[in-house]
């Protein structure tokens, strides 16, 4: 039995080894750390002033910098739940693609729709695209749950329109939670989370066949 565990223990690293959708979690989780890190935060955040002057990439970065170490260990506490629970339903580059879809929807959602809000910080609202996405494809392998999730996602989204934050979650990031980032990061994963899981091959067979 022990050498058989053994085999099973270093197929099991194997196969860690070789995913690059972990590999790209686990980047993601380094860049915000080594950003936090280098005390970047301030420059790389979402300002709108800086944006109006032409700073058009801190739409993107602001997702990545945090408040703090407590706020930037809850996202990436968030982010670890993602992996665990729907990261095998996309590939790497799916993730990149949701991953900077996301954070741009969010950049773009608070520039457009929140003139409120002169700065932001925070990868929460790409998480909730993220979970989304993830959970859109998970309704093909375990569709009870998978819909569960969604319906509790929809649920404190609603709630934090109606009634703002959930309590505790500024306690524990340490500042004001823009609740409308969760919004706009989860609309994005649902459009793009649909659109990546459309059978192209068979789309495009389609039109080209129609048009031969």
């Amino acid at each position: 039995m022990i050498p058989e565990a053994r085999h099973r223990a270093r197929q099991a690293l194997h196969a860690l080894s070789s995913d690059r959708a972990l590999h790209l979690a686990v980047g993601i989780a380094l860049l915000c750390t080594g950003l936090q890190a280098a005390g970047l935060a301030e420059t790389l955040r979402f300002d709108r002033d800086a944006i109006g002057r032409g700073k058009a990439w801190l739409l993107l970065s602001g997702n990545f910098v945090h408040l703090g170490s407590g706020h930037l260990w809850m996202n990436l506490l968030g982010l670890g739940l993602v992996v665990v629970l729907v990261w095998p339903r996309f590939k790497a580059w799916q993730w990149s693609i949701l991953t900077l879809g996301c954070s741009l929807g969010v950049g773009a959602g608070l520039w457009h729709f929140n003139p409120e809000v002169g700065w932001y910080v925070g990868f929460s609202g790409t998480l909730h695209g993220l979970l989304v996405a993830g959970t859109l494809a998970d309704l093909a392998v375990w569709p009870r749950s998978a819909a569960w999730l969604l319906a509790g996602i929809a649920a404190k989204l609603g709630w934090e329109q109606i009634g703002g934050a959930l309590p505790g979650s500024e306690s524990m990031a340490g500042g004001h939670v823009v609740v409308d980032s969760h919004l706009y990061g989860a609309i994005g994963g649902a459009v793009l989370g649909a659109l990546l899981l459309l059978p192209w091959r068979r789309l495009i067979g389609r039109l080209a066949g129609h048009r031969t």
